[in-house]
């Protein structure tokens, strides 16, 4: 289960992708230290998606996970999210902050530039994303996100989750970077694989491997 209190390094963020069941992700949270778990609604029309949300998001809570919808707010709300994911220009996603942020996180994502992450991080989200959903298909994480995610560790004080790959292994690259979260998904949810044990080996790899904040 996750712990009581948050280890000082680089900490897991969970991608579930359509499809992911209560029964794996319960699994992989019973693994170790989840920080979030982001649920993204993909293909699944907008009733759809709420009703797997409200089946999921309560098992992310019970875990001591934060739990977060990736794109309608509305969904949000209705499931008692404790956050939302919005990809928006900067005017949009500044609203959507001063609209939501009494009741829920913000955060954002999907730029592949400086100037572009720094243009969203203006509007003071509550992270930076970097990576994109269902794309961690490399079994190491793409070399632009782990660009951006050490150069924002190192500038920006709003923490940053970067993608990692589709193996497990690949969590210590990102968290080299200075990032304060790695995410991961086909590496914990894919077919075959186990999510207690790979999140379990997840917090060993960073026990051992991730640089500790303050020292």
């Amino acid at each position: 289960m996750n712990t009581q209190s948050p280890p000082e390094r680089c900490r897991l963020v969970l991608i579930a992708m359509p499809g992911t069941n209560a029964g794996r992700l319960q699994a992989a949270l019973e693994g170790g230290d989840v920080a979030s778990v982001i649920f993204v609604q993909g293909t699944l029309d907008d009733s759809a998606f709420q009703r797997v949300a409200a089946d999921l998001v309560p098992v992310a809570q019970t875990a001591g996970a934060a739990a977060v919808i990736a794109g309608d707010s509305r969904v949000a709300d209705r499931v008692k999210a404790d956050g939302v994911h919005v990809e928006a220009a900067p005017a949009e996603l500044a609203d959507t902050i001063e609209r939501l942020q009494e009741r829920m996180m913000v955060g954002t994502g999907g730029v592949k530039t400086r100037d572009a992450a720094l243009e969203l991080g203006e509007a003071g989200p509550d992270y930076m994303f970097f990576g994109r959903f269902g794309y961690d298909n490399d079994p190491v994480p793409h070399p632009r996100n782990l660009g951006l995610g050490a150069w924002w560790a190192e500038m920006v004080e709003i923490p940053c989750i970067v993608m990692g790959g589709s193996e497990i292994a690949s969590v210590t690259e990102v968290a080299a970077t200075g990032a304060e979260f790695v995410a991961l998904s086909a590496a914990i949810f894919a077919e075959g694989a186990d999510p207690r044990a790979a999140v379990a080996e997840i917090n060993a790899l960073l026990d051992a491997n991730a640089p500790r904040f303050g020292e």
